[in-house]
């Protein structure tokens, strides 16, 4: 009879010490709110070419010449990843990679500038910055 009180009187203080259903659903609330990020993944293997390099370097450019100010508020985030490191896996899950590759994303939108970049990164690097403004304005004026 005493385990059976002790267990009782346990389950009520864990009933009590849980946060209530309208607290959890004010921080959905409040996480909802919070806009998502623009994320600029190029996605390479260890050994590149010189088009392998400039794609990334053209890339990160040009968003360095076109978004200042949302590079260093975090609002967009330019990544390079490194496909034969084994620590890459959960980036390229997430952006759905299947190689060497120039991928944005925001929340469920993804675009792939792959072709596109390995196509003017060493010939029309103005092309390419022309293609990721494309892409990065449609999704900032989709906030």
């Amino acid at each position: 009879m005493k385990k059976m009180i002790v267990l009782l009187f346990a389950g009520v203080l864990a009933c009590i010490s849980l946060p209530s259903g309208a607290a959890l659903s004010k921080s959905e609330v409040n996480q909802s709110e919070v806009k998502e990020k623009i994320e600029v993944y190029y996605f390479h293997f260890t050994r590149r070419c010189a088009t392998c390099q400039a794609v990334e370097t053209e890339s990160k450019s040009a968003l360095e010449a076109l978004y200042p100010s949302q590079l260093k508020n975090g609002t967009i985030s330019f990544k390079e990843v490194n496909l034969d490191n084994k620590n890459s896996k959960p980036a390229v899950e997430k952006a759905k990679a299947e190689g060497q590759s120039l991928i944005i994303l925001k929340g469920n939108k993804r675009v792939d500038l792959t072709t596109k970049a390995f196509m003017y990164a060493l010939s029309s690097p103005d092309k390419l910055q022309d293609e990721i403004k494309k892409a990065i304005d449609s999704m900032l004026s989709a906030n």
